[in-house]
């Protein structure tokens, strides 16, 4: 595993970095561009399925899996949270524009009056608080993780909305660009070592997905009913590359997470899905 993997290293290192000084749009630009170029015959919105969309294989059995999801009672046991009405007698639809339908789009945002990322679980226990209910650990998977795992289909077909508005949005989106892109761990991995300069390379016997598309698809369900959501993955992803991780909903992951989100601005959202 370890050979494989710095094999994968020394394979990045053969591409150019990233701009240091591109905006936000520029950068998904040319992420776009890279892998239209790298896979011409590939379009950019089918790379919301991940690395799915370089195995036709593989998507024929998410296909199939789909029709008829093993996970189907999780997210139902996630609806039943969301309507249950707070001691208060309101809901969590209370606290969303539209009762909280096509929203989670527009998350992570930056608040310019805290002064730092907002992520769409921590609006989540914003709402709880505010109507004086205890706030769920949002790294969770019984509580926070299945709450979202309906929440977020309530966004199905939104198409991925990220705002960078104003220098202190700027900075930490460029904080979490920086995180992607550096190197950590005893293995000296960046998350683009695998999700941009390996991406549709096979790490053993998985491919690896590339970085457009993917904060369209949390949480997912790896093996059956086993929930993840996307910062629990960093924790994980920080794990394989020997790296001390980050805590969920740290300043770290969740600038990060808005980094990631903004380069699958303009692609279709699809919650609570199948993955390997």
């Amino acid at each position: 595993m370890k050979k494989t993997l710095l094999a994968l290293v020394g394979t990045g290192l053969l591409f150019g970095g990233v701009a240091a000084n591109a905006t936000p749009e520029q950068d998904r630009l040319n992420l776009d561009k890279y892998f239209t170029n790298k896979y011409p015959d590939i379009k950019l919105d089918k790379y919301v399925y991940g690395a799915l969309a370089f195995d036709a294989d593989s998507m024929a059995q998410y296909d199939s899996i789909m029709d008829f999801p093993p996970f189907g009672t999780v997210i139902d046991q996630g609806q039943k949270m969301w309507d249950t009405p707070f001691k208060n007698g309101k809901t969590y639809a209370s606290c969303f524009p539209n009762g909280g339908k096509n929203v989670a789009g527009n998350y992570p945002y930056f608040d310019d009056k805290a002064g730092k990322v907002v992520t769409f679980e921590d609006a989540i226990n914003t709402c709880r608080t505010t109507n004086g209910e205890a706030a769920y650990k949002l790294g969770d998977p019984a509580t926070m993780g299945k709450l979202t795992s309906y929440a977020r289909t309530l966004s199905d077909g939104m198409l991925m909305n990220i705002k960078v508005n104003g220098a202190a949005a700027e900075a930490a989106y460029e904080k979490g660009k920086a995180q992607f892109y550096s190197r950590h761990g005893q293995l000296g991995f960046s998350c683009a070592s695998c999700h941009v300069y390996n991406a549709g390379n096979h790490l053993r016997s998985e491919l690896l997905s590339p970085i457009i598309g993917q904060a369209t698809h949390w949480p997912v369900f790896r093996g059956g009913e086993n929930l993840v959501t996307l910062q629990n993955r960093y924790v994980g992803c920080h794990k394989m590359i020997r790296a001390v991780p980050f805590a969920v909903g740290s300043e770290e992951y969740n600038d990060l997470e808005y980094f990631h989100s903004y380069i699958s601005n303009g692609l279709p959202m699809k919650a609570s899905v199948f993955r390997k």
